[in-house]
């Protein structure tokens, strides 16, 4: 059964082809150059790995790239930020907030730079058979040979990609090589191939190694003979593997059970237990949190800018949650309001003061508000007054502020160490009675609450994981 293409629209208005094939844990497969989702359905090698990972339990997100397969053709920009916002603008058309990244020769080099630079999205990072620049891999002798073709790329198509197939597959099964080969011309014009080849020469991500802070796998695959191993892959296998962190290189044939075996050390669920965290029935801490003043922001930085800086703070902020124990509700994205849940009063006022430390170094000030009361608990989302009251109590706040509730105030009073400072009885919209809310103001001795976040996003940029400023 063929998998129901939907598409994605990027920051800069093309059209990008997308479709998951399984069910369960999502993992975003990032192709070769056109090999995408295109390949699925045109070469079988490429649809039996993608199928296996499937039948393992996990949901595979594939998309063609700009360029290429079914996604808008005419798009040539080949550019890292290109090639980063097609994978943004399928991450949120699909509304994946948390997944793992594979990446596969060619497609290394976004996938390294997603994971360097989006950090809160990637959970662990696969790499088969990596590259870090594209310098690097046209230096190699099946790269020279290419290159050495570029003058007759326009009348020798169908000969270029005939030994494109025989250099990655070897000289020995030319049915599987003419299969690969059709499916590359199919793919990709040959004008697209050389703005693609050529851009790759001007993107390097070994500075990124370092920022890469997700668990990471890189893959020697055996399974298929691609020349030069020894020359290309041991050497640049092992520098990746020491250029990341939390990195450690497997050689084998059986990709698929690896990356499943990679994946499920990280905790993530089988596709039969995919079930959304289980959110607290009955009384629960509701944390609201908007970004103030989102149409001036808007209108100022541009909204592909402001949707990006938004994303980015959406993912810290979820994270931010779960560190103190909360649980962010899917589906709620920066904009319409972040929206999580509590069973203590103590971690809610804890993880609403970090939110707003987050969004001020982020240059995206929040409204914060907090309360607790009964809530109706389905489909991963919950739901009932409780919940319009802890918006409206957000919506008093000034920027940067936490307002409570009484209710939230009585429960934290002798556990939360803060100071709270009363704003008087408000009425609230929607509300019958008027609501007494108290600001949130730490003491001196809670440090925690003040500077680990801080020095947390410092610490970010100086790895580049963000373009705001360092603050003396």
């Amino acid at each position: 059964m063929e998998p129901r293409i939907q598409y994605a629209k990027t920051s800069d208005g093309v059209s990008i082809a997308c479709a998951a094939i399984g069910d369960g844990p999502p993992i975003v497969y990032v192709a070769n150059f056109a090999a995408g989702l295109h390949f699925y359905s045109q070469f079988p090698p490429a649809r039996r790995r993608v199928d296996t990972l499937a039948e393992l339990g996990w949901r595979v997100i594939r998309y063609d790239e700009r360029g290429t397969g079914a996604s808008d053709r005419d798009a040539l920009d080949f550019s890292l930020d290109a090639r980063l916002a097609d994978m943004d603008a399928v991450v949120e058309r699909l509304g994946l907030h948390r997944f793992a990244l594979f990446g596969h020769v060619r497609g290394t080099l976004a996938s390294i730079a997603y994971a360097a630079r989006r950090p809160e999205r990637v959970s662990r990072l696969a790499l088969i058979t990596p590259v870090l620049s594209g310098a690097a891999l046209a230096n190699t002798q099946t790269g020279r040979v290419l290159k050495a073709m570029r003058p007759l790329l326009e009348e020798q198509w169908e000969l270029m990609t005939l030994n494109i197939a025989h250099l990655s597959f070897g000289f020995s099964d030319r049915e599987v090589a003419e299969e690969l080969a059709a499916a590359y011309r199919s793919g990709i014009a040959p004008d697209a191939y050389r703005v693609l080849d050529e851009a790759d020469e001007s993107i390097d991500v070994t500075q990124l190694l370092e920022s890469v802070i997700a668990p990471t796998l890189i893959l020697e695959d055996t399974s298929v003979p691609y020349e030069g191993r020894i020359e290309r892959e041991l050497s640049l296998l092992r520098k990746v593997a020491a250029g990341i962190p939390n990195a450690r290189l497997v050689r084998t044939d059986d990709f698929a059970k690896v990356i499943d075996e990679f994946l499920r050390e990280g905790g993530e669920p089988t596709a039969g237990a995919a079930t959304p965290k289980e959110l607290p029935s009955g009384t629960a801490v509701i944390l609201f949190a908007d970004i103030a003043d989102s149409t001036a922001l808007t209108e100022r930085l541009g909204d592909a800018a402001f949707r990006g800086k938004a994303r980015e703070l959406d993912g810290a902020l979820r994270t931010v949650i779960r560190d103190h124990a909360g649980t962010p509700i899917e589906g709620k994205l920066l904009g319409d309001g972040v929206l999580a849940v509590f069973t203590s009063a103590r971690e809610a006022i804890e993880a609403a003061l970090a939110c707003g430390l987050a969004g001020e170094d982020g240059s995206l000030p929040l409204h914060l508000g907090l309360h607790a009361g009964d809530v109706i608990r389905e489909d991963n989302n919950v739901y009932g007054g409780a919940v319009n009251v802890a918006s409206r109590i957000s919506g008093l706040s000034a920027p940067g502020e936490v307002l409570v509730s009484e209710t939230v105030r009585s429960l934290a009073q002798t556990s939360a160490g803060v100071r709270f400072e009363d704003r008087g009885r408000r009425k609230l919209k929607g509300v019958g009675e008027p609501v007494r809310v108290w600001a949130v103001s730490t003491e001196p001795s809670l440090p925690h609450l003040t500077k680990r976040p801080h020095q947390k996003i410092v610490a970010m940029k100086r790895k580049g994981l963000t373009d705001d400023p360092i603050e003396p």
